[in-house]
């Protein structure tokens, strides 16, 4: 069993791989995801999230409200942490049960934790190997252009992140993905070459 950090900036493409990951036969753990599942009305993070920001942050369902929840906690760091303090640690522990169980079930598994914030938590060190997803800034601006957000919307985004340069200086594999998708292609079956032989080996 081997476990990779996947790990990218803002549409750089790291879902269209993580996708083809899945494809060749890797278990993805999505944070993502699991970041919307710890947060299930009465759950852990769910009551930390309540008592730390109240009752507007919730929908008539009670689920989390995201977007108003994001209004509140995205221009200010201070609120954004406190966020984090609440749910990484749930996320944390939710993602290595699951590596935990896959691994027990399949000795040779690659599993691949798809975290966006993969360096910034910490969470390279917990991890066999990085793959770091990377785009040129032009295409990272045009792509977001795509989903709807203005320039100065998108440099904000982009800006709030670290950049990709420092990420690939943590990375044992990058992945380009400024070709055509059967390039991005070619690099991920390479890369999941590589990392299958090293599941075997450990």
């Amino acid at each position: 069993m081997i476990v990779i950090g996947l790990t990218g900036g803002i549409a750089s493409g790291k879902s269209t791989v993580s996708a083809m990951f899945k494809e060749l036969g890797a278990y993805i753990i999505d944070y993502d995801v699991l970041a919307r599942e710890v947060v299930q009305p009465r759950l852990k993070a769910w009551q930390g999230i309540v008592e730390e920001f109240g009752q507007e942050v919730l929908n008539e369902d009670l689920t989390i409200n995201r977007a108003r929840l994001g209004q509140i906690v995205f221009d200010e760091p201070g609120k954004l942490k406190r966020l984090n303090k609440i749910v990484h640690p749930e996320i944390f522990a939710e993602a290595d049960r699951r590596a935990e169980e896959i691994g027990k079930s399949d000795p040779d598994a690659v599993i691949i934790k798809d975290v966006p914030l993969l360096i910034e938590t910490k969470i390279h060190r917990k991890v066999d190997r990085v793959v770091v997803v990377a785009v040129g800034g032009e295409n990272q601006l045009m792509r977001l252009a795509g989903r709807g957000l203005s320039n100065e919307a998108a440099r904000k985004r982009i800006a709030a992140q670290m950049p990709i340069h420092e990420k690939e200086r943590y990375a044992d594999f990058i992945i380009r993905t400024d070709g055509s998708i059967e390039d991005t292609r070619r690099q991920v079956d390479e890369v999941y070459g590589q990392l299958c032989k090293q599941a075997r080996t450990r």
